[in-house]
């Protein structure tokens, strides 16, 4: 397993080691003393699949309190996946990072509490499994804009296919503090 930073400290981008033969391939996608040891130390609680078609963006999403912790990954299929810093007091507060993530190349992607979370679908169609560090709690589920200027995310579509939900959350300035988690 090879554990690569990306330009937010603690968002991590996991490489776990594919084993493959004539028959096709072995891939452990998860093992806690071996997470626990790369720095990834999230009791796993949940795991969650989401099946979406080309185009589809979901998020930005986090929860305050009750913050998730996601390890993601892509099953089949290709997508664009983002993280945003929304911890308060963070020397990273509002940024982002984005990752392509796809069924053929083995790769995840560590996304700490305090960082809200999306993804755009980039194939026809994409299998999408994700461990949670927390429950779902509907009462504090959060989320912010897609299209967030501030933010200025470069997400590969224009016009996404959007639930109701995520295309009427708010902007990142239009949050009022106790709705966002400390650094």
């Amino acid at each position: 397993m090879k554990i690569v930073p990306t330009r937010l400290a603690d968002v991590l981008i996991v490489e776990p080691q594919k084993f493959g033969d004539r028959r096709g391939y072995f891939l452990e996608t998860y093992q806690q003393q071996r997470y626990s040891a790369a720095g990834i130390d999230t009791a796993f609680v949940q795991d969650n699949i989401s099946f979406s078609r080309r185009n589809t963006l979901r998020g930005l999403h986090f929860q305050h309190p009750r913050g998730q912790a996601k390890l993601v990954q892509v099953i089949e299929g290709e997508i664009f996946d983002v993280a945003v810093d929304v911890r308060q007091g963070s020397p990273t507060f509002g940024q982002w990072v984005g990752v392509q993530l796809n069924g053929e190349t083995p790769q995840q992607l560590f996304v700490p509490a305090g960082f809200a979370h999306g993804f755009c679908v980039m194939s026809p169609t994409a299998l999408f499994l994700y461990k949670c560090g927390d429950y779902y709690a509907p009462e504090h589920e959060c989320g912010l804009r897609w299209d967030d200027p501030d933010l200025a995310i470069e997400w590969p579509v224009d016009t996404p296919l959007l639930s109701d939900r995520d295309r009427e959350f708010p902007t990142l300035k239009e949050i009022a503090a106790h709705r966002l988690p400390s650094y």
